[in-house]
C-alpha cells in the first residue's frame, strides 16, 4: 500500500513513541496501586517499593507478557471488517495508545488510582465503533472483558477474606501467635513462589526458550516450580528466625511481634505482586503496538505475527520510567485510605491480588489490577467487619474508574479523525 510505503517508518515510530508513553502511565499509575498495600502496611518504604517493582515489574513484562497482548491485539475488533484499509485500525492503535497514555497522565497527576485496561480498552472501542463502524467491534469478546471486570475484584476479594481469615485462624487468635506464625509462615512462603515460578514456566519462557527446542508439560512445571517453592520456604524460614520478639512492645500490641514476622512475607508476596502485574498489564501498551507494527510490515490486517521481543522490552522500560519518575504520586491511596493495613492483612491482599492476576495472565484475559487489588483490600476489610472500610474512598475510587472508560473513549475518538486527517 503507497501509505504504509510513504508513511510506514513514521507509523511505526509514533506507535513506538506512543506506546512508550502508555506504558508510562501504566507505570506511573498502576503499578503504584500493586505496591501500595506494602507501603501502607509499613513494610516496604516507598524507595524499597519502587526498587522490587523496577526489577519484578520488568521481568514479568519481558519474560510473560506475550500472552495477554493477543487478546488487546486481535480480540476487540473484527479484523474481517478492515480487510481493505488495514490503514484505519493503525490510525485507530495510535489513537488508542495516545489517548490512553493522556488519560493516565492526567489521572496520575490528581492521584486518581484509575484503570490501565478500563483506559485501553475503551479507546479502543471508541475509535472502532465511532470512526469505523459499530460492527468492528467484536461485542462478544467486549463483554466477557466487561464481565472480568466485576469477576476479578470479586475473585480477588474472596480469596485474600479466606487467606485473611486463615492468618486469623492458624495464626492471630492463638495464645502464642508468634511462634504461631514462624510455624505456618514458610507455608503460605511456599504458596508464593510456586506463584510466581508457575506463570514464569508456562507463560514466560516460551518467549525466551522459543527457538531452543525446550518444552515442558504441565505436570514437569509443576514440580520444578514446587521446588522453587521449596526454595523460597527455606530461605524464607532463614530470615523469619533472624526476627526477634520485642516484648515491650507486646505490652501495648500483642500481635507486634506477629507482624514483624508478616513484614518479612510480605517482601515476598511484594515481588510476586509487581511480576503477575508485568506480566499482565504491558499488554495494555504493547498490544495496540504490536498491532501497528504487523500491520505496516505485512500491508494486511489479518496477518500472524510473533510478539517481537524488543516491542515487550519497549513494555518494560515504560513500565519503569512511570514508576521512577510519578510513582510515588498514587501509592498511597490503595495503601492507607480504603481500610487500615498491617503486614498480616496486607499480606492477603497482595497474595490474592497476585494469584487473581496470574490466573488471568495464564489465559488471556485482559483483567484490571485495579479492580483485583482494591477487590481483594475491600476483602480483608471485610474480614474485619464493614465498619473497618472506608466507604468515602471507595465511592471516589468508583467514580474514577466510572469516568474513565468514556474519557478513553472520547479522547481516542478525536485523535482518530486527527491522524485520519493528516496521514488520509
Amino acid at each position: 500500500m503507497t501509505l504504509f510505503a510513504e508513511y510506514g517508518q513514521i507509523l511505526i515510530i509514533l506507535a513506538c513513541l506512543f506506546g512508550l508513553f502508555m506504558a508510562w502511565g501504566v507505570g506511573a499509575n498502576d503499578v503504584a496501586n500493586a505496591m501500595g498495600t506494602s507501603v501502607g502496611a509499613g513494610a516496604l518504604t516507598i524507595k524499597q517499593a519502587i526498587l522490587i517493582a523496577m526489577i519484578f515489574e520488568f521481568a514479568g513484562a519481558y519474560l510473560a507478557g506475550g500472552e495477554v497482548t493477543s487478546t488487546i491485539r486481535k480480540g476487540i475488533i473484527d479484523p474481517g471488517i478492515l480487510e481493505g484499509t488495514p490503514e484505519l485500525l493503525v490510525y485507530g492503535m495510535l489513537s488508542a495508545l495516545l489517548a490512553a497514555g493522556t488519560w493516565l497522565l492526567i489521572a496520575s497527576m490528581m492521584g486518581w488510582p484509575v484503570s490501565t485496561t478500563h483506559s485501553i480498552v475503551g479507546a479502543i472501542v471508541g475509535f472502532a465503533a465511532v470512526g469505523i463502524s459499530p460492527d468492528a467491534v467484536n461485542w462478544g469478546k467486549v463483554g466477557k472483558i466487561v464481565a472480568s471486570w466485576v469477576v476479578s475484584p470479586v475473585l480477588a476479594g474472596t480469596i485474600a477474606y479466606m487467606l485473611f481469615r486463615s492468618v486469623q485462624k492458624l495464626i492471630l487468635t492463638q495464645d502464642d501467635p508468634f511462634n504461631r506464625a514462624k510455624k505456618f509462615i514458610p507455608i503460605y512462603m511456599f504458596a508464593v513462589g510456586f506463584l510466581i515460578a508457575m506463570v514464569t514456566m508456562l507463560k514466560g519462557l516460551k518467549h525466551v526458550l522459543k527457538d531452543t527446542g525446550v518444552a515442558m508439560s504441565f505436570g514437569e512445571c509443576a514440580m520444578l516450580a514446587a521446588g522453587v517453592g521449596i526454595v523460597v520456604a527455606i530461605v524464607g524460614s532463614v530470615l523469619l528466625n533472624r526476627v526477634k520478639r520485642d516484648e515491650e512492645a507486646e505490652h501495648y500490641n500483642r500481635f507486634a511481634s506477629v507482624e514483624k514476622v508478616f513484614a518479612v512475607l510480605m517482601i515476598f508476596t511484594a515481588c510476586a505482586m509487581a511480576f503477575a502485574h508485568g506480566s499482565n498489564d504491558v499488554a495494555n501498551a504493547v498490544g495496540p503496538l504490536a498491532a501497528v507494527v504487523s500491520v505496516v510490515k505485512s500491508g494486511a490486517v489479518g496477518a500472524e505475527s510473533v510478539m517481537p521481543s524488543w516491542i515487550l522490552l519497549l513494555g518494560g522500560v515504560g513500565i519503569l520510567l512511570g514508576l521512577a519518575t510519578y510513582g510515588f504520586k498514587v501509592m498511597g491511596t490503595i495503601g492507607r485510605k480504603i481500610t487500615e493495613l498491617t503486614p498480616s492483612r496486607g499480606f492477603a491482599a497482595e497474595l490474592g491480588a497476585a494469584a487473581t492476576v496470574v490466573l488471568a495472565s495464564g489465559i488471556g484475559l485482559p483483567i484490571s489490577t485495579t479492580h483485583t487489588l482494591v477487590g481483594a483490600v475491600l476483602g480483608v476489610g471485610l474480614a474485619r467487619g464493614i465498619a473497618a472500610i472506608n466507604m468515602r474512598v471507595i465511592g471516589t475510587i468508583f467514580m474514577s474508574w466510572l469516568i474513565t472508560l468514556p474519557a478513553g473513549a472520547g479522547l481516542a475518538i478525536v485523535f482518530f479523525f486527527f491522524f485520519k486527517g493528516i496521514f488520509g
